[in-house]
């Protein structure tokens, strides 16, 4: 598999596989998933190259980081990247009272508790790396402080003041110590991306379903800023929750629910541009976002080996350069979009 290294700082950086993988599914996102499941499907990364992993407390309250535990013992702790999030604490509760009820299920009883604060990225973090039991993390993002989690624009903009007056500076410290190699932000919208990007000195974001075959909103202005910075981008949520992948069937998924027809409508025309080029949609969908020079590495995720098996062959497919400019020549895909 390809890698990229990054170094943005000169700290020696990270050396990133185009395909990474994302560990929410792994804490029984929608589904629950058995333990020896779990451990088939990150061995079945594993065999296929996947050099870096992505975690948070969140995933499965826990129970993700802790899965990966059992995975990562015994492996040589240079051979991968590690990465996981900060901003919520896990507090245990009665079980009527557990996050995520009908979204995470068989997973600890424990709810969130937002915290940002300079002593809450600290907890969090220790936290963390006992229920990972590795020697280090290399990447720590603080976790959802977009509109999609806390509802509202002025909601969203008290949590950044909040992490930027305090949880912040945990972040620089712990990586002027060396203890981590890099921050950043794992956030669901580009513009709360950017807002941070322009108030710290961030080295990586974690942008779910931002930059994709559907969506290139992030060019006008928080993409080149990355590029101008040097900023790497973990991209998250290539199939925007499932649509590029299952193609506009009824029903299908879009940004965690079902599609409107606009959407379905657009998704349906570049499927059939992708098909005159002899090119399934969810091989332009995966290889596309890899383009961009800023983006460092890839995490579809995956709740089976059969998943993670199949992301690996789609990112290998071969997609001729006269797709890119057809969809460009439709109004398909922006002008602007890095295509080789």
């Amino acid at each position: 598999m390809k890698t990229k290294h990054w170094d943005r700082i000169g700290n020696g950086g990270l050396t990133f596989t185009e395909l990474g993988f994302g560990t929410a599914p792994l804490g029984n996102l929608y589904r629950a998933v058995s333990d020896d499941d779990a451990q088939a499907t990150l061995n079945a990364a594993w065999d296929s190259g996947v050099r870096y992993y992505d975690t948070a407390p969140l995933y499965g309250l826990g129970l993700s980081e802790t899965r990966l535990n059992q995975f990562l013992r015994g492996k040589k702790r240079d051979e991968y990247v590690l990465s996981t999030k900060a901003g919520r604490l896990l507090k245990a509760c009665p079980p009527d009272q557990r996050t995520g009820i009908g979204k995470f299920f068989d997973t600890p009883t424990r709810r969130e508790v937002y915290d940002y604060s300079y002593d809450g990225v600290m907890r969090s973090f220790e936290a963390s790396f006992e229920r990972l039991g590795i020697d280090r993390v290399d990447i720590l993002f603080v976790h959802d402080v977009d509109i999609f989690t806390h509802g509202s624009k002025e909601a969203s903009d008290a949590r950044i003041d909040e992490f930027m007056r305090s949880g912040y500076y945990a972040m620089l410290a712990l990586r002027d110590q060396g203890v981590i190699k890099a921050f950043g932000g794992g956030i669901n919208e580009w513009q709360v991306a950017q807002t941070l990007a322009e108030r710290g000195d961030f080295d990586l974001f974690l942008l779910a379903g931002r930059y994709t075959l559907l969506e290139q909103e992030a060019l006008q202005s928080f993409l080149p800023l990355c590029e101008k910075r040097g900023i790497g981008i973990v991209l998250g949520g290539p199939y925007n929750s499932g649509i590029l992948a299952t193609g506009p069937k009824p029903g299908a998924f879009y940004n965690y629910s079902e599609a409107p027809k606009d959407i379905l409508d657009r998704v349906a025309r570049i499927e059939t541009v992708c098909k005159r080029h002899g090119v399934a949609l969810i091989e332009a969908a995966l290889r596309f976002p890899a383009l961009h020079p800023a983006v460092v590495s890839l995490i579809p995720g995956g709740q089976r080996p059969q998943e993670v098996e199949s992301n690996r062959k789609i990112l290998d497919a071969k997609i001729p350069p006269e797709l890119w400019r057809d969809l460009k020549a439709e109004g398909l895909m922006r002008d602007d979009a890095p295509t080789n």
